[in-house]
């Protein structure tokens, strides 16, 4: 279970010198301000968002890799702020189809990622066979996975972050780049793992992802939690029959900001 409470991250930024001046300053960007929410274990949950509204460094901030300026976050009960070397443990990310290595194969990625999470050999081996299975990727898995597609690319890190089968995972947009096929199987594949009681919470653009898959939808706009609800709130809320469109009126609101 991810809870949020408050959450903000501020960054410097400086601007180039102009002509009629030498110096160079700096403001201040909040690109998330007090954002909160809960995501729930054996819910799926949608972190939706218009780019530059903050989602993307909500879920860097979750994953451990930036550090929060104001506000708490626990997962799985431990706190980001002291516990994160524990958070890392029990927590699977996909950001990217990048991080693999390239003369590796896709198994090799996956037992040496495994050694990583400190797993035991025979637990990595049957794991990794099994994700390999359940993934379609029995046809690449002994290849380097440099001359792979985007979207084997994409099936090898999804892969990588439930090698070590993690209580909550953060999934970056993981049907990007997949066909037809890929896409329903990766759809299948997170419906698997709200059944096993797993708390998962991505991002996505195709909106009739959300409305298939979700059970919760978060959406931040300017930095702020603008609506927090399942779809069928979502779409009560703003009289409307389209996720989309629900989507499109509540992110060109200010009124629906949440303090």
């Amino acid at each position: 279970m991810i809870e949020v409470k408050g959450l903000s991250k501020h960054f410097l930024v400086k601007q180039k010198k102009s002509l009629l001046s030498w110096r160079s300053s700096s403001h201040q960007l909040t690109a998330v301000d007090q954002v909160s929410f809960d995501a729930r274990d054996g819910e799926i949950t949608a972190l939706l968002g218009p780019n530059g509204a903050g989602k993307t460094t909500t879920l860097r901030m979750l994953s451990t890799l930036l550090t929060p300026d104001a506000g708490q976050a626990l997962i799985d009960g431990a706190d980001l702020a002291t516990q994160a070397h524990a958070i890392r443990r029990t927590l699977g990310v996909l950001g990217d189809a990048k991080g693999l290595y390239w003369r590796l194969s896709a198994r090799e990625n996956l037992l040496y990622f495994s050694k990583l999470q400190g797993m035991q050999p025979e637990a990595a081996h049957a794991r990794a066979e099994q994700l390999i299975h359940e993934l379609g990727l029995a046809e690449l898995a002994d290849r380097p996975t440099q001359g792979y597609s985007q979207g084997e690319r994409m099936k090898v890190a999804i892969a990588r972050a439930l090698i070590h089968n993690p209580q909550t995972i953060m999934l970056d947009e993981p049907t990007n780049g997949l066909d037809v096929m890929s896409t329903r199987g990766m759809r299948e594949l997170i419906r698997g793992l709200k059944a096993q009681g797993k708390c998962v919470l991505f991002s996505s653009h195709i909106m009739q992802e959300v409305a298939a898959l979700c059970d919760r939808v978060i959406i931040i706009a300017k930095g702020r939690v603008a609506f927090a609800g399942t779809p069928r709130e979502i779409l009560s809320s703003t009289g409307l029959d389209s996720l989309e469109d629900a989507f499109v009126r509540i992110i060109g609101s200010d009124e629906g900001l949440l303090a």
